[in-house]
């Protein structure tokens, strides 16, 4: 597989993970679902079946406050797509094609939360961008 379908099916698992915690899960988890149907008929149900699976993870992840799980799950839809635009590398157009469709519901950037603890004479520094120190 060539290293931009690669890079490719990477941003396209993380993109639908992202879109199974929000108003339109159902369209990506039907789309996602009639690549599979198209590429391999017998394993369409089951797919669909674990982006439902994955969406109710994701929600119990983020009810619980868990940062990890996001991009766990991302990871492993990462590697489901890019094996099946190896097998099927035909695919690869109609999945654009999905995640041009779905891409004004993507929330806008990825979010950053940050958690920091300090004791005794301990410094935080956090920042969701730029920071700069002068010197005293």
């Amino acid at each position: 597989m060539d290293p931009e379908t690669a890079m490719f099916a990477g941003t396209a698992g993380t993109t639908l993970v992202t879109l199974l915690t929000t108003e339109v899960w159902q369209r990506a988890r039907d789309g996602i679902a009639s690549l599979w149907r198209r590429a391999e008929p017998e394993r369409a149900a089951a797919i669909s079946a674990e982006l439902e699976v994955t969406r109710e993870d994701l929600l119990a992840a983020q009810a619980d406050g868990d940062l990890e799980s996001r991009s766990e799950l991302g990871r492993e839809w990462q590697g489901r797509i890019r094996r099946l635009l190896a097998a099927h590398p035909e695919e690869t157009e109609a999945l654009r094609t999905l995640l041009n469709d779905l891409a004004p519901y993507t929330p806008a950037g990825p979010s950053v939360t940050q958690h920091a603890t300090a004791s005794g004479n301990a410094r935080v520094y956090q920042a969701g961008r730029d920071q700069n120190f002068d010197r005293r």
